[in-house]
């Protein structure tokens, strides 16, 4: 049987472990690589023009199918460009392979041209970062790499250089055991019954839901209606669990709306389900807290805890449930629901007030007619900034659409690149980026990208000409925004000038058709809202500081805070309510 060579081989074992695309640019530390996947029918070599766009592009791919990922970047720079995307999928728990490809073997340490060292730079962003610098090395370096990304979701590092990559493997490796998907963690019996206790004990439960409650909508609804909790989420937990949500009250943070914060306040117990949240102003401190994630690490770290439970939330409330007393007092449940309906009450008129009149054009209109535009399980992307603004209270989860963003990392420009990994991952499904001006222009090399593989990306731009976020985050500080303004672009014609189809619009009245045609169009399209730069978000609970700090700068600002078609939904369960 001939031989492998060492590329071969790293090639063959990624196809083995689900890997059906490779993201990278082509350069001389990875010819014997991509050469390899030239000549393997199983994997597609993506070309794109940025290795950060590479790493985002894998990690929204791993994050919607679950399934091991893979981009790599030639020696130096190349590694540098990596790092960023890696450090957005690491933070996401996004299972992706990366290859950081390496100088000369014999010229490792002594500064050779593009020297960097992969296996130290990494480890900040990745479970495992190790170099390959001897043939016999392969496959167990590879093969523990990848338990790592799977196992632990996460981001896992192999640097091999490109003369150790040519050489023949001195092993096969055709029957590897490959760890591809990760267990259900049930917590033991003394942790459901002490959990069980405190639910017992407490009058004024709240839930608040991250991504760890992926999969587990229906086993939180149950366990919220037995115990009458309302329930609240984070960003990430958006999509998994708002939808059919009788109980729900809304988000909490700097983006939040509705009486997510009240109902963490006023509790007696908060259980934190499957979230890491950041954001300690946001947490209550003098109210008795359980958390319970996947990940021993997260427990904890953000906040004092009553208990710590170690498990996945669906094993967990499945064990749970049946073992605590149902509550029949929904006194609490009803009062959150009705402040929840009340706090959107009092700022829907921000989005519907003139909004046909309005120029330039209101975001939220434009936000809420791209809900209803969209198609039924369409995947969104989001860059951050105000984009993260607009699909937080504007994209309407209904367990069958995604939405990606660099929620955890903050990046800029994530958006498009994640809608090409998202994109190739299944071409017959409808994916949006939602892209500030700012983010998309930082990488907007790769929107050609979309036109060379034919991607029906479709790209809906808000254009403010400025960097919105950071304006709001100088006015709360108490500085005049400076340096966040660019020079009025058009990006549709950008878009038409790369071989995509681009519309630009001014006129309100215009958004509806303009984001239709866009939407249906066959191939990636470009829609370039000029939005208005003023319009800002505030959050459901700023410190008299903030508050302060913003009226220096922002006494004529209006702050707008619409909420879209969730208001429909607080409207709903308010009807829901029992009456006597």
């Amino acid at each position: 049987m001939a031989k492998q060579s060492v590329a071969e081989q790293f090639v063959d074992i990624l196809s083995k472990a689900g890997v059906r695309r490779l993201y990278g640019v082509v350069g001389d530390s990875l010819n014997p690589v991509t050469d390899a996947v030239r000549r393997n029918a199983t994997i597609e070599w993506v070309q794109v023009r940025h290795e950060e766009v590479a790493a985002f592009a894998a990690g929204a791919e791993a994050q919607l199918t679950g399934r091991l990922c893979a981009c790599a970047g030639s020696c130096g720079p190349g590694h540098l460009h990596l790092i960023n995307g890696l450090f957005d999928a690491h933070r996401s728990m996004a299972p992706v392979l990366a290859l950081a490809a390496h100088i000369p073997s014999a010229e490792i340490g002594t500064v050779y041209f593009q020297e960097t060292h992969p296996d130290r730079l990494f480890a900040e962003c990745s479970h495992y970062s190790e170099l390959i610098s001897h043939p016999a090395q392969m496959p167990r370096i590879l093969q523990t790499a990848i338990q790592h990304a799977v196992g632990l979701s996460g981001v896992a590092v192999v640097s091999m250089s490109g003369d150790i990559a040519g050489q023949d493997a001195p092993q096969r490796a055709d029957e590897l055991a490959l760890v591809t998907r990760r267990p259900a963690v049930r917590p033991g019996e003394a942790e459901i019954a002490a959990l069980a206790r405190l639910v017992d004990e407490a009058e004024a439960i709240t839930l608040f839901c991250g991504s760890g409650t992926a999969g587990a909508h229906d086993e939180v609804m149950a366990f919220a209606e037995r115990v009458k909790a309302p329930v609240g989420h984070a960003l990430r937990g958006k999509e998994w669990i708002q939808y059919d949500n009788p109980f729900d009250v809304g988000m909490s943070g700097m983006l939040g709306y509705g009486a997510a914060y009240d109902a963490m306040h006023e509790a007696d117990l908060l259980i934190l389900l499957g979230t890491d949240f950041p954001y300690t102003a946001f947490l209550p401190d003098d109210v008795r807290i359980v958390q319970v994630d996947i990940r021993p690490e997260h427990l904890g770290r953000r906040c004092a805890l009553a208990l710590a439970v170690w498990g996945d939330v669906r094993e967990t409330l499945h064990a749970l449930t049946p073992q605590v007393r149902e509550k029949t007092d929904r006194r609490f449940l009803d009062r959150m629901l009705n402040k929840h309906a009340a706090a959107l009450e009092g700022v829907v008129a921000a989005y519907t007030r003139d909004v046909e009149r309005h120029r330039p054009i209101h975001p939220e209109y434009a936000a809420s007619i791209l809900d209803e535009e969209a198609a039924d399980d369409a995947i969104f992307t989001v860059d951050t900034g105000m984009c993260n603004v607009w699909a937080a209270r504007y994209l309407s989860p209904n367990g069958r659409r995604r939405i990606i963003g660099s929620f955890n990392h903050g990046s800029m420009a994530n958006a498009m690149p994640q809608a090409i990994g998202a994109q190739m991952s299944d071409r017959t499904r409808q994916v949006v980026a939602l892209s500030g001006d700012g983010g998309f222009s930082m990488l907007m090399g790769d929107f050609l990208t979309l036109t060379q593989y034919d991607l029906p990306v479709k790209v809906v731009l808000f254009d403010n000409s400025a960097l919105g976020m950071v304006d709001l985050e100088m006015m709360v500080a108490g500085f005049p925004p400076y340096g966040t303004t660019y020079p009025r672009t058009d990006y549709a014609a950008i878009a038409r000038a790369a071989g995509a189809h681009g519309v630009r619009v001014e006129d309100p009245k215009d958004v509806r058709d303009a984001m239709r045609e866009t939407l249906d169009h066959d191939g990636p399209a470009l829609v370039d809202l000029v939005t208005d730069p003023d319009a800002l978000s505030i959050p459901p609970h700023i410190t008299g500081q903030q508050l302060a700090g913003f009226a220096v700068t922002t006494s004529k600002l209006v702050l707008n805070g619409g909420v879209g078609r969730m208001i429909q939904l607080a409207r709903s369960n308010l009807r829901n309510i029992p009456r006597p």
